[in-house]
């Protein structure tokens, strides 16, 4: 392999500062504001539970575009010419995939699968080239990666060209297998699994990066909210739903970067391994942070449109099972970094999850304040017993 590779170094250095975020990476997010947009937009314009399977789909195709990105550039150097230019080539491939989002399962499926497919494929060869002098073994951990991503886009492809049932089905095994890649550690035929060696990632680079990530799905919600609101009547009630919403997002807010994030980031700088770490506590499980508030966005949209009477049962499943993902999410990136299991937040899930049936004998503003009072309630809690557990 060292036969191949790019004649100029484009890696980061080990120096210190060397594995700062670059503007190149946050210019980069700027598609994934719009993509998150219109993952959630799917879910408002139809609510189904095969519009909520498309959105969850979706929402995870994003997230993990972004993150295989997030991987990569743990390791290349965005201020190297040629890095630049393929996070160029990859935003421009991001904002084709984002427009096709809202008819991904309809007339743009074809845009969407080669978008998704062109990617994963060019950043993964890119990088895969990039290693390839210096470091052969880390080379060969991307051609296994591009085996998998190979074989998941073939399917992706092809599913684009089926009807809208088999369609669905040969994308679910796609994403399937998207996800279970790093989990097998893309073990390969011939080659087997990689090393873990060859996963040592910047644990203060990686933990900003999936902050910021987590800043745009908040980000949103806000725009959600500012958008149903400017177009409600100026009233009481529809004042109340708007306050009811940003304390809402606020709250999320709280829940994950008053203690978590910060606690989270130093566990994973400090650890002598951090693959594994980086694996389970920043690239599955923070999905379903992501889902936790790309639902709740699309609930605070939709009391907005109906902040009278008692709100439906789909309604109602969305305030309370969106904070309830949420606070899934939460305990168990506490628990992957080294962080005690959380009783508070355990007891805030089952007080949402027993608000759920009884949301639809209550009026709406009742309903979205009592699920935002557990929220509160856990955060005031988590503060507390940080508080304790610093000063004792």
């Amino acid at each position: 392999m060292r036969a191949f590779g790019f004649a100029r170094d484009v890696l980061r250095s080990d120096a210190a500062g060397a594995h700062r975020v670059t503007y190149t990476e946050l210019f980069f997010d700027l598609v994934f504001v719009f993509a998150v947009t219109q993952v959630s937009h799917v879910l408002l314009h139809e609510q189904s539970a095969l519009s909520l399977l498309h959105t969850v789909m979706l929402a995870m195709v994003v997230w993990w575009v972004w993150m295989f990105t997030t991987w990569a550039s743990s390791w290349l150097d965005p201020e190297r010419g040629a890095v630049r230019a393929l996070f160029v080539v990859l935003m421009l491939l991001g904002l084709l995939l984002a427009s096709a989002i809202p008819e991904a399962f309809g007339d743009r499926a074809l845009l969407f699968a080669v978008s998704l497919v062109a990617m994963q494929l060019s950043r993964s060869v890119f990088t895969f080239f990039a290693f390839s002098r210096a470091h052969p073994d880390h080379a060969a951990n991307f051609v296994r990666i591009i085996v998998w991503h190979a074989t998941a886009g073939a399917l992706w492809i092809v599913g684009a060209f089926l009807p809208d049932q088999a369609r669905l089905v040969v994308w679910l095994v796609a994403l399937a297998i998207d996800y279970v890649g790093p989990r097998l550690r893309f073990w390969t035929p011939g080659m087997g699994g990689s090393p873990l060696a060859s996963w040592n990632v910047s644990g203060a680079h990686m933990s900003e990066r999936v902050s910021l990530f987590l800043i745009i799905a908040l980000g949103e919600s806000i725009v959600v909210t500012g958008a149903a609101f400017s177009t409600a009547p100026l009233d009481a009630v529809h004042l109340g739903a708007f306050l009811a919403a940003f304390a809402g997002t606020v709250l999320l807010w709280l829940l994950y970067f008053s203690h978590a994030q910060q606690r989270g980031s130093e566990y994973l700088e400090s650890a002598r391994e951090r693959g594994m770490i980086a694996q389970t506590a920043y690239t599955y499980i923070p999905l379903l942070l992501v889902l936790g508030i790309v639902l709740s966005a699309v609930a605070d949209g939709l009391v907005l449109r109906h902040p009278l009477g008692t709100p439906t049962p789909w309604l109602t499943g969305l305030l309370c099972g969106s904070a309830i993902v949420y606070l899934l999410g939460l305990l168990l990136f506490r628990r992957a970094t080294g962080m005690r299991w959380s009783l508070t937040v355990v007891i805030g899930a089952l007080a949402l999850g027993a608000l759920w049936p009884l949301g639809g004998l209550l009026p709406t503003a009742v309903v979205v304040w009592t699920a935002n009072a557990v929220l509160a309630a856990v955060v005031v809690a988590e503060q507390l017993l940080y508080r304790g557990r610093t000063q004792g």
